[in-house]
């Protein structure tokens, strides 16, 4: 592990020539939009600047698919007990890779490789709007979320377009 010295000096240098453009100095941790928004870990994706917004404004929660995980379930309760959010934004996208695989596949391969089946659910999907109704549902379901509003979304990888999707 800690054998990536070349790495770490390539992102220290390029802090260095990125710290005059940060814009978090003097806020407060709290949200000034009152807004979480779970989404996808895709590289290809902001979602601040997706959704028209500024560092400060919202909550970021990403993992694999944008899912309503229990660790995304405990980041909106802390997020919206201890910091005020109201509301909640899902954002998934097109040509995710949620939807490349299948869950026991990919369970098998892994057990196949380490010994060890994950012990988690892995949340592999065939339709992206539907996935993110399914998150919201969870969300809803939860006494441990207190929305006033949750909104849904895909990111459009091409056009980098928003699509409302009904909940």
């Amino acid at each position: 592990m800690g054998g990536a010295v070349g790495l770490r000096d390539e992102l220290l240098a390029a802090n260095e020539a990125s710290r005059h453009t940060y814009t978090g100095a003097g806020l407060t941790p709290a949200p000034s939009q009152h807004i979480a928004i779970v989404a996808c870990m895709d590289a290809r994706f902001d979602p601040l600047a997706a959704l028209g917004l500024e560092v400060g404004d919202a909550h970021v929660i990403r993992n694999a698919g944008g899912l309503s995980s229990e660790d995304t379930v405990r980041s909106l309760m802390i997020s919206q007990r201890l910091l005020g959010t109201r509301k909640v934004v899902l954002v998934h996208h097109t040509d995710c890779g949620m939807a490349r695989f299948k869950d026991d596949e990919l369970a098998d391969a892994v057990e196949a490789d380490t010994g060890f089946r994950p012990p988690f659910p892995l949340g592999a999907y065939t339709d992206v709007a539907e996935s993110v109704r399914a998150a919201a549902k969870l969300l809803e379901e939860s006494p441990f979320v207190v929305a006033e509003e949750v909104v849904g979304f895909v990111f459009d990888v091409e056009t980098g377009g928003l699509i409302s999707v009904d909940l």
